[in-house]
């Protein structure tokens, strides 16, 4: 309680969280004073153009990489000190996976389940086919990895990932070469580990990807974090806009004019600009005109539309989507 007697919300819990992240090759400054919160339980999209820190902040993250200044914690271990704590409750999937090209995926995944810490050798056959059947190579299992295609690839290195539950899920791109049936698959694998309450980390170029499977948001930019928070609140703060459903919209428009809030016509009612006014007032004019108000919500943003205002990158070539070119080391 505040000295008011106002109720405070505890701060929520954090899978992981940098501060004062830095990190610098020879001249080149890859990360700049990062500070990133990735709440338990969450599903949190990290964006950026290309070069804005994304791979270099995760691989910072799992203590691949030593920060040349900064703090990072990982499910409440500073990293890489505690990197043998925290690591086997993650899996991670960073730039693109690796494997021995001559053996078959399933004994691939033979050899990274004999490593796992806290499966038995008893249980290994039933993991690596439980892994195998989760991102859709049961029957490629017996392939070699060396003829697999970019994205059974991908789907392999995911099944490396989840191997074992784990309470938090790293994926650089982890639908880079897959067709838009594999995306669907992936996009449910998230949504199963976000239902089973694992936090999942995904960096992505397709916006519509993170829009449709992520309830939280980082947006980088020149190595700095410009944006982050739960996804619809910052949808909806970059739109000051209301959107009324009515049959009378000419009405509505000229009540609103009245009380001098800018407005205009939609195929469903009007658009009321909340710059000058508040939803309240909105609703409160339109209902004192006696205009029909049969739904009113605020107006949401596309993530493309706040991506770019956030880094003002030309690096958004395409709806949906940023530049194909790989991110390089930053």
């Amino acid at each position: 309680m505040t000295a008011s007697g106002e109720a405070v919300t505890p701060a929520p819990a954090l899978a992981a969280r940098t501060r004062g992240l830095r990190k610098v090759y020879r001249s080149t400054v890859a990360v700049d004073q990062v500070d990133l919160d990735v709440p338990e339980g969450a599903v949190l999209g990290m964006l950026g153009p290309n070069g804005s820190g994304k791979t270099t902040t995760i691989r910072m993250l799992l203590g691949l990489v030593r920060p040349t200044e900064g703090e990072v914690e990982l499910l409440g271990h500073r990293i890489p000190e505690g990197a043998g704590r925290a690591l086997p409750d993650v899996g991670a999937l960073v730039e693109g996976p690796g494997f021995h090209p001559f053996l078959s995926g399933r004994e691939n995944l033979v050899r990274l389940a004999a490593a796992e810490p806290r499966l038995a050798v008893a249980d290994i056959g039933r993991a690596v086919g439980d892994a195998l059947d989760r991102v859709g190579l049961t029957v490629a299992a017996h392939r070699r990895y060396r003829a697999y295609s970019l994205g059974m690839k991908q789907r392999l290195g995911l099944a490396a990932a989840l191997l074992v539950p784990r309470r938090m899920v790293i994926l650089d791109e982890p639908t880079n070469g897959l067709d838009p049936a594999g995306t669907r698959e992936i996009r449910k694998i998230i949504a199963d580990l976000h239902a089973d309450g694992v936090t999942v980390l995904v960096s992505s170029h397709l916006l519509a990807e993170v829009e449709a499977t992520c309830t939280h948001v980082a947006v980088l930019h020149a190595g700095t974090v410009v944006a982050q928070g739960e996804l619809a609140e910052l949808l909806e703060s970059g739109s000051p806009g209301l959107l009324v459903s009515t049959p009378d919209g000419d009405r509505a428009l000229e009540s609103l004019r009245e009380k001098r809030i800018p407005g205009k016509l939609t195929p469903d009612g009007v658009r009321a600009d909340l710059t000058a006014a508040t939803a309240p007032v909105v609703v409160e004019t339109l209902v004192r005109a006696g205009v029909a108000v049969h739904e009113v919500r605020r107006e949401r943003t596309g993530l493309e539309d706040l991506f770019a205002r956030l880094t003002q990158s030309e690096d958004v070539t395409a709806p949906g989507g940023l530049s194909e070119v790989d991110e390089v080391t930053a």
